[in-house]
């Protein structure tokens, strides 16, 4: 069965999907950017600022599905640019401590022009 997650604490999706879904024991996110949930607004600033947002809002979806960052088991992370890595990988190493399986890749553009976005798919322990 399908459960929609959905947690105020995250930013709010801007189109026609859900936050995550968790399947039996799995959590599938949709990509987290740095938006700050409580207005709406990207965060400004240089990549780690904008990846310290990411994180917490991957935090606060994980947080709503009854798990949290040591039960991510693969995480794909987007970055406007490859340069940014380094210090993207600083503020990551901070939060993903279990070090899961990752996928870290440079696009052209991201939604609402932003440096970074982040989604995972966790264990869910019943």
């Amino acid at each position: 069965m399908l459960k929609k997650i959905y947690t105020s604490n995250a930013p709010e999706a801007i189109g026609p999907y859900s936050q995550a879904i968790l399947f039996n024991e799995l959590l599938f996110s949709s990509g987290q950017i740095p938006v700050n949930p409580a207005n709406g607004e990207v965060v400004q600033g240089d990549i780690t600022v904008q990846a310290e947002q990411v994180m917490k809002n991957v935090g606060a979806v994980l947080k709503e599905a009854g798990t949290g960052f040591a039960s991510v088991i693969k995480t794909t992370c987007f970055l406007s640019d490859m340069g940014d890595f380094a210090a993207f990988n600083e503020v990551y190493g901070k939060y993903f401590t279990e070090k899961p399986a990752r996928s870290c890749v440079a696009v052209k553009t991201l939604p609402k022009n932003v440096l970074c976005e982040v989604e995972v798919i966790a264990a869910v322990e019943k």
